[in-house]
């Protein structure tokens, strides 16, 4: 059912006002018409407009004088959209269109669409010979959409969830059709309105469906789903939310695990199908440049707090679209919260403070999680606000408090394979920026040269973070990278120039409870016939499990003095010695 409007082309004036009580209606200047207009242009069925679920649409008929909408002459046209205009030789036709109809009729289509599939699979179990059971049930599983077996499974445990996912899906597929229907132009609204606008369709679509929305779903709950999944990032926003929860890994669209105080666990929330987790993951790396499809199915992005995500797709993934997000604490830590955390103890905290202040070259070493972004961050604090630092990383993460900061970001290669700029480009050029520091997000590969060769160059007290379990794994790691640059260089003269560019190594390491501690601060002190030469400074020792599962030891000193300590003492700068000695 909708309204029809004719007015004469150069007049508001109303000719008539029309109603169709059917799916269809011709106009034109014959008698069995339901819109006649006059005019020997006119044909005697000019034109005709129609409606099914997907709205209200216009075909012309074949007309000489052609049908044109919005001044263009069309063949077929629609849906349309209240507002859309209608010319007809001299006549302005428009049509009132009825949203909450055309989602009425598409919910029932959708309804009628599943009987029909159910009363085929019955109509063929019915008539079937039992002595063709195994054709019957062929043709019974041929017409009944075979679910993945996940889904199945979730049924039979917990049917009120499968419902309400089975209500999730329709209520946004109505929801894309209505924000079609309007000719809504996303690109033009800002996040807040776009937000607005499709919060009000999602409760008209839920306001008409009315007591077939089962009692046991929440609407309001359906609808916050709803929104968050259309524009936003589906039942993750539910997770980032949570202050508690540090990392967010999407195995698949129906499996998401999170990790809390350093445990996985499998969360409750799920997304409707793999297509929605890709568009959440296209929503994250749309804004940075950066895209992810078949050719390129792999990128490293980050959200808009500085949370670092990576996401993978198939062919690459097996299950599904595979997101991982690192969540960065929306408050920046400070170096008290990593004592309250007993990841440090404050004598370690104040050393490391003394030696960034006094521009010792540092690297932060560490496994996966455990922590080095974290520490990275909380040690850049101690640079002087005074000092030009350039920070150099894949995707920008840190978070320096001081004014005068430059960040510089890598570029993945475009989609014919040009136009990278790696991070070892970034580092090279970072060298014309006239910086007091350069901050290096993580080292992983030949950019451990250039960095190496600023720290020898007058860049002191540059901070950067590398993979490695140990100390020594870490003189080892640097020396595997500078090969990685492509430079014929003997091992020597690696080691000799990693000696005499770095001054300090900070290990952290993630334990079994998951708790983060920094392990060893040890200073390197030179190179002997050919081996680069480490002393701890300040250890931790694990002493066993308590009751509960979580680790116990203490950090100690261990009574060597650094050597750039014993420097500053003696050019009369007052340090505190009394940090060496275990209590």
């Amino acid at each position: 059912m909708f309204d029809i409007i004719i007015r004469e082309d150069d007049s508001d004036e109303i000719l008539a006002e029309v109603r169709s009580k059917s799916d269809s209606c011709t106009i034109g200047k014959g008698r069995g018409n339901l819109v006649k207009l006059q005019g020997w242009r006119i044909g005697g069925v000019h034109a005709e407009l129609y409606q099914n679920e997907k709205g209200i649409f216009l075909d012309d008929k074949g007309s000489s004088m052609g049908t044109l909408v919005n001044s263009a002459r069309i063949q077929s046209y629609g849906p349309m959209r209240t507002g859309d205009v209608i010319s007809i030789d001299s006549y302005r036709i428009e049509v009132v269109v009825d949203d909450a109809e055309i989602i009425e009729r598409s919910l029932n289509a959708e309804v009628e669409e599943e009987k029909q599939v159910n009363n085929s699979v019955d109509h063929i179990e019915l008539v079937a010979d039992p002595l063709a059971e195994p054709v019957v049930q062929q043709a019974a599983e041929a017409a009944m959409p075979t679910p993945p077996p996940i889904i199945e499974e979730q049924v039979e445990l917990d049917p009120l969830r499968a419902e309400k996912q089975m209500w999730r899906g329709r209520i946004h597929g109505q929801l894309l059709k209505m924000m079609d229907l309007r000719r809504t132009n996303i690109e033009g609204m800002d996040e807040d309105s776009l937000r607005e606008q499709t919060h009000t369709i999602i409760h008209e679509i839920i306001a008409h469906i009315g007591e077939r929305l089962p009692m046991t779903i929440d609407k309001d709950e359906l609808a916050s789903e709803v929104l968050n999944e259309a524009i936003g990032l589906g039942p993750l926003e539910r997770l980032l939310a949570d202050e508690a929860i540090t990392e967010i890994m999407v195995n698949s669209y129906n499996e998401i695990y999170t990790e809390c105080s350093g445990k996985l666990t499998k969360s409750n929330v799920e997304f409707s199908n793999d297509a929605a987790v890709l568009s959440a993951i296209e929503r994250i790396v749309s804004p940075l440049g950066r895209r992810i499809d078949e050719s390129s199915p792999m990128v490293d992005a980050r959200l808009k707090d500085g949370s670092r995500v990576n996401a993978i797709i198939p062919p690459l993934a097996l299950k599904g679209p595979c997101l991982t997000i690192r969540k960065f604490s929306k408050n920046k830590l400070s170096d008290k919260d990593i004592i309250r955390f007993g990841a440090a103890e404050e004598r370690m905290m104040a050393f490391l403070q003394m030696a960034v202040y006094q521009r010792k070259n540092i690297v932060i070493s560490g496994g996966t999680g455990s922590g080095k972004t974290t520490l990275l961050n909380v040690m850049s604090d101690y640079i002087p606000p005074d000092e030009r630092i350039v920070t150099v990383e894949d995707a920008a993460e840190l978070k320096l408090s001081q004014p005068h900061v430059v960040s510089l970001e890598a570029r993945p290669p475009n989609m014919e394979g040009k136009g990278a700029i790696e991070i070892r480009d970034l580092v090279k050029n970072c060298l014309r920026m006239r910086p007091d520091r350069i901050v290096v997000g993580e080292c992983r590969g030949g950019e451990a040269l250039d960095m190496l060769q600023a720290m020898n160059t007058g860049h002191d007290g540059s901070l950067t973070t590398a993979h490695a379990n140990t100390p020594r794994d870490t003189l080892s790691r640097l020396e595997v990278m500078v090969m990685m640059a492509g430079m014929d260089l003997p091992a020597q003269a690696i080691r000799e120039q990693v000696a005499s560019a770095v001054d300090l190594i900070v290990q952290q390491s993630r334990f079994s409870d998951g708790s983060r501690k920094i392990t060893h601060i040890s200073e390197i002190t030179g190179t002997e016939s050919g081996v680069v030469q480490l002393q701890d400074i300040f250890l931790y020792k694990q002493t066993g499990m308590d009751e509960n599962g979580k680790v116990t030891g203490y950090f100690e000193a261990t009574g060597q003095i650094p050597e750039f300590y014993e420097e500053l003492a003696s050019r009369g700068i007052e340090v505190d010695m009394e940090i060496f000695k275990n209590k």
